[in-house]
């Protein structure tokens, strides 16, 4: 679906210099932008598509529109005195509207309302950088318009799906994760390359949406979490009708009309209807006039904890482009940080030495919470066991069943989750946790909170949980683990 930009006409710089210039107006562009407006700066924010970004329009709003309505539907029926109550089937146009007004319809003009309120100046276009503290935007027109920044230019493009080079893959015009989210129907077969976060996500909602849906995963189901997650949502996967083709990958791909025909490394040949790539994302920087600063265009950009690209005192970057926690609620923390360093330098402020540290994005590389939202859901922060072991940790692992606590067999007949802690026992603090179970994402800040501030677990005793809630889970696994120096 091509992006509407129909919103107000405040789309041309009225003052060409600016104390922050931002690129990138999606969610962490704002909240750049919105940090720096606060302190009393003056604000560009450049956009070429969408106030409001992938968030917004192609990602965690319309694909968590997308899932809740099939999970409401499935956790009804998972509870006696209810299950009775549900006579019909899911209501795909009514998911289809629900989905859409969460996007408002593809037009972005709240978005725009609300930099006006905060002072912020959009500019329409393609942004550029043609020099230090120097951006050149061309509108949709051709038009081309120069600003100029007199502290900073933080750059919050984001980034685009990876489509591999398979041959014909290109040719047959996949969908991505924008047109995954977006899709005004739903195919009657569609096939998912790739086991990540995206793919799982949206396996799951087509599932429940009526698709006969195969993934092709070739490195597995969520690689990089602990083990136990990936197998438990491959087997509701599989429970909610999905084909599971693990270490499979498409060697050709051609499509004729409404068909689609996948030739695949384990010698089989896929017809469906569509076909989704979902494995992994590129930085959105190849037009971003990054050589004419000495940057390499297409790169992900470095940055340092301020969030300031090493070498250059003005120029910063934020969110996915980064490279650092490809996670909107991350990127989002990320531009908070560079917001408060820039105008704190703007004022002749030395932040480094700040000691408190709200100045420094950190949190990013050791305490990044994920929920995939998944039937079941799969929660976790900070490390895996084996990331932990890797990192050189002495560590203790802590797993427990869900199912097994008053509140989960409560919540749902026949729940089924597990949970595991990382400890780190030299120090006796939680290095990581991950939740697998439905409805596990109201309990990933509570996690968070305890693997950011490294509470010993000596104090997590006194952090009693109420009961009979899901929450008990964390005083089963601190028995399990046993009083500290014990």
């Amino acid at each position: 679906m091509e992006p509407r930009t129909d919103g107000p006409d405040q789309e041309s710089a009225t003052d060409q210099t600016f104390d922050v210039i931002v690129i990138g107006a999606g969610a962490v562009g704002e909240n750049a932008a919105g940090r720096a407006a606060q302190g009393g700066l003056s604000v560009a924010i450049v956009e070429a598509e969408l106030v409001g970004g992938e968030c917004s329009y192609w990602a965690c709003m319309p694909s968590k529109a997308l899932l809740r309505s099939s999970q409401a539907l499935r956790a009804a029926r998972g509870v006696a005195g209810a299950a009775g109550a549900v006579t019909g089937d899911l209501d795909v146009a009514a998911v289809l509207n629900r989905r859409d007004s969460f996007t408002s319809g593809w037009k972005d003009k709240g978005q725009v309302d609300w930099l006006e309120g905060a002072g912020i100046q959009l500019v329409r276009g393609q942004g550029r950088l043609t020099g230090p503290k120097q951006v050149s935007v061309t509108a949709a027109d051709g038009s081309a318009t120069t600003i100029t920044a007199r502290h900073a230019v933080t750059l919050a493009t984001g980034s685009a799906a990876a489509i591999p080079e398979v041959p014909g893959l290109h040719e047959s015009h996949p969908w991505t994760s924008r047109e995954g989210t977006s899709a005004q129907s739903v195919p009657k077969s569609l096939a998912i390359i790739g086991g990540g976060v995206v793919a799982a996500e949206l396996a799951t909602a087509y599932a429940g949406l009526g698709s006969r849906v195969t993934v092709l995963a070739r490195s597995g189901l969520l690689r990089g979490m602990e083990p136990f997650a990936g197998e438990l949502v491959g087997e509701a996967l599989e429970s909610q009708g999905v084909e599971l083709r693990l270490h499979t990958a498409p060697e050709r791909v051609t499509r004729a009309g409404e068909e689609v025909r996948l030739e695949t490394s384990d010698g089989e040949t896929l017809v469906v209807q569509e076909v989704l790539v979902a494995t992994g994302r590129t930085p959105r920087t190849g037009d971003l006039g990054l050589e004419t600063v000495g940057l390499e265009p297409g790169s992900w950009i470095e940055t340092d904890d301020t969030m300031q690209v090493p070498g250059f005192d003005w120029l910063y970057a934020v969110g996915d482009v980064t490279h650092r926690a490809l996670l909107t609620h991350q990127g989002k923390y990320q531009a908070r940080a560079a917001g408060d360093v820039i105008v704190a330098r703007a004022r002749g402020a030395r932040v480094d030495d700040a000691p408190w540290g709200a100045h420094v994005a950190t949190a990013d590389q050791r305490a990044v919470p994920q929920v995939t939202f998944t039937d079941p859901e799969v929660a976790s922060v900070g490390l895996t066991a084996a990331a932990a072991r890797e990192a050189g940790y002495e560590i203790r692992v802590v797993d427990y069943e869900l199912g097994n606590v008053a509140g989960a067999a409560l919540h749902a007949d026949g729940y089924a989750g597990k949970a595991r802690m990382v400890v780190d026992e030299q120090r006796e603090v939680i290095l990581g946790v991950t939740f697998v179970g439905p409805d596990v994402s109201e309990l990933l800040h509570a996690a968070t909170i305890a693997v950011t501030a490294e509470v010993p677990l000596d104090r997590l005793w006194h952090a009693v949980p109420a009961y009979p809630t899901i929450s008990e889970i964390w005083l089963r696994l601190l028995e399990s683990y046993g009083r500290p120096g014990s």
